[in-house]
């Protein structure tokens, strides 16, 4: 997306005063904020990611895709191995690499809580069709569009996929997807909030009307808040980086947060800074940045 126009620097809004503390983490995001558009990892950025963990600051990925996708940043996972994916759903240690990756923490979305969002969002709705992604696996609706270039385990009704004799059944449902052909994205996210309520929480990170949804409470911020808890360090000591409204609570947990260049209005306004876009590494800016002020 980039309905903002690109900056030259990583500055500070004036509005949100910069944490005094040194940092100790950085929490990035991948898609439209790591990546490039192409899905790559530039050099400059590569480079940027093991300065900061030679400098004892630890990096975290913290994405809305499941693990299978981590391949193209498994190689950059450094000492500790760890990602957060699926929207907080999930932590996973990567360091077994494609295919092999270990589930650490999982904070699924029970599957009665998953029916009622079903059953809520098509009567707000109509029209809105589902997948359901799961530990290790990927079901949808017949009618669910072709977006995640995989063939699914299973086509069948979400509430078919969804019930307690289902295939997969007593593996963990990490968050559900809902697709409507028609609605714009942030007024079928509003709408979708207002429907469902606290049964689920429902973001978005698609510029299609494509809706993620995970269990009440579970979010990009709370797992990252509680992973940071068990290494002792507090939200003022996280740098993080986002684009898009799935990263809006990590960015304002964070002491330190960056929107990028081509983030969506909603993430700019939830971010004490700004930095160039993806495709300008505005990551890497950002982070040689705050290893020149530290040496």
């Amino acid at each position: 997306m980039r309905q903002n126009g690109p900056v030259t620097s990583a500055t500070r809004q004036s509005e949100t005063p910069a944490s005094t503390l040194p940092p100790r983490l950085i929490a990035t995001d991948l898609d439209g904020t790591l990546l490039r558009d192409d899905k790559s990892v530039s050099e400059r950025t590569v480079a940027a990611l093991a300065a900061a963990e030679a400098a004892g600051i630890e990096v975290f990925f913290v994405t809305g895709r499941p693990a299978r996708w981590m391949d193209v940043v498994s190689d950059h996972v450094h000492g500790h191995g760890l990602a957060i994916c699926g929207n907080g759903a999930a932590v996973v240690d990567l360091h077994g690499g494609p295919g092999a990756h270990r589930f650490v923490k999982v904070r699924e979305l029970a599957r009665e809580n998953a029916l009622d969002a079903v059953r809520l969002l098509r009567d707000a709705a109509p029209g809105t069709v589902y997948a359901v992604e799961q530990t290790y696996g990927f079901y949808q609706e017949p009618s669910y569009p072709k977006l995640h270039m995989e063939i699914p385990d299973l086509l069948a009704p979400a509430e078919e996929l969804l019930a307690p004799d289902a295939p997969g059944a007593r593996e963990p449902v990490l968050k559900i997807l809902a697709y409507h052909p028609h609605l714009d994205p942030d007024a079928f996210l509003t709408l979708a909030r207002l429907a469902v309520g606290g049964r689920a929480t429902i973001t978005r990170s698609s510029p299609s009307a494509l809706l993620e949804i995970s269990g009440p409470g579970v979010s990009k911020a709370s797992t990252l808040a509680l992973c940071c808890a068990e290494r002792g360090i507090s939200h003022e000591e996280v740098v993080a980086f986002g684009d898009m409204p799935n990263d809006v609570e990590m960015l304002t947990w964070a002491g330190q947060s960056y929107a990028m260049g081509n983030a969506h209005p909603d993430v700019v306004a939830a971010a004490s800074g700004r930095t160039v876009a993806n495709n300008d590494d505005g990551v890497a800016v950002v982070i040689e940045r705050i290893l020149a002020e530290r040496s």
